[in-house]
């Protein structure tokens, strides 16, 4: 799964990150991207990372620390539900996509990103299809992305009790609608989806 670093490294490039998010789709809590630069990709410690989707809770715990521990630099950024319904959502994804690469502490020389552009990056940069599925640093970067969020959205459960955002992190299940109805929308609910705003208005 290094087939794209491994080519960009035999070209002479070594400082390469990959960016991924996590929570495009729930309609509550923060989208949340990460960057990171691994500093060897054929390390051994490594050998388990794969997209987070395709990895059990259990293993994407595991790895986190892992990655951290394997990384020349990351960096984690939060873009609240207000920043999303204020701009939308893909703007927002672009925005988070640039200032994570912007917080590593070490510069990349390429950025590799999972299916989206960076629009005004001044780094060289390539969106690749389906790229957590094929490139190791884009994985490294969604188990990142997705286990810190999966840890925001089981903090911020005892805050607003009843919604069971623990089990279901912020999607759309038949428990959180009726949640919803029941108890109403939260500060960390994203107004602009039209599930949420119908509710909002009907209120």
């Amino acid at each position: 799964m290094v087939g794209i670093e491994s080519s960009l490294r035999a070209s002479g490039i070594s400082r390469i990150a990959g960016v991924d998010e996590a929570g495009r789709g729930p309609c509550a809590g923060p989208l949340v991207v990460a960057a990171v630069i691994l500093q060897n990709p054929d390390s051994q410690e490594l050998a388990r990372v794969r997209d987070s989707k395709a990895l059990t809770e259990k293993v994407r715990e595991e790895l986190f620390d892992v990655i951290k521990a394997e990384a020349l630099a990351y960096s984690i950024i939060e873009i609240s539900p207000e920043e999303i319904d204020r701009v939308g959502l893909h703007k927002s994804n672009l925005a988070g996509m640039r200032r994570a690469i912007n917080a590593l502490s070490t510069q990349p020389e390429y950025v590799l990103t999972d299916g989206y552009a960076i629009e005004g990056l001044a780094i060289p940069n390539l969106a690749v299809w389906k790229g957590d599925q094929v490139a190791l640093s884009i994985s490294a970067a969604s188990i990142l992305a997705k286990v810190y969020r999966d840890r925001f959205m089981v903090a911020v459960d005892s805050q607003y009790p009843g919604y069971g955002f623990a089990r279901h992190k912020g999607y759309i299940t038949a428990a959180h609608t009726k949640a919803l109805g029941e108890l109403g929308v939260t500060p960390i609910h994203r107004k602009s989806f039209a599930n949420i705003s119908s509710i909002s208005i009907n209120r």
